[in-house]
């Protein structure tokens, strides 16, 4: 993704622990934006001050994607709570409206998605608010599928739209 000389350098790479207070607060600033706040929204998961030290498991993967530099965006992958082991969950994808509009909402679902299939998921779920049509319309771009309920236990109530997306068929 990166850009000829004297134009922006977007770059995608895995969380590093000096990347939590920039990630934390396109969580909470994302996520304030779009009013996906309060009870039910992951602004109030406890991970969100520490994604670093959450996603260092296996079956878990988190990035960060920079402008020049600069964290603007993130998002990652982890097993679906109260899911079965086949599925894992795109989470805390968010991008500053800066970021936005640039190609690395796509690459860093490329990332994502890779990162679910190198783990052995079969499938990858989310959940998000009407409101994010963007970014709907980019999870639709890469086949993901309304659902009419949420999977698992994720405590998310508030988001109100749900995914899927097969990654690979079962083995025969």
């Amino acid at each position: 993704m990166k850009k000829p000389s004297g134009q922006s350098e977007i770059a995608i790479r895995s969380i590093q622990r000096t990347d939590n207070t920039a990630v934390a607060a396109i969580i909470r600033d994302v996520m304030t934006e779009f009013g996906a706040v309060g009870r039910g929204f992951s602004i109030n998961d406890p991970e969100v001050d520490d994604m670093y030290t959450a996603y260092r498991a296996p079956g878990h993967a988190f990035y960060v994607v920079t402008l020049n530099g600069t964290v603007l965006g993130c998002g990652g992958v982890a097993p679906l709570s109260g899911g079965d082991a086949d599925t894992c969950e795109l989470r805390k994808m968010y991008f500053l409206s800066r970021l936005r509009g640039r190609g690395a909402g796509a690459a860093l679902m490329r990332r994502c998605l890779d990162a679910a299939a190198a783990a052995g998921y079969r499938r990858c779920y989310l959940e998000t608010t009407a409101g994010m049509k963007q970014a709907r319309r980019l999870y639709q771009r890469f086949g993901f599928a309304d659902l009419d309920e949420p999977l698992g236990d994720t405590g998310h109530t508030g988001c109100g739209s749900w995914m899927l997306k097969t990654l690979r068929d079962p083995a025969p």
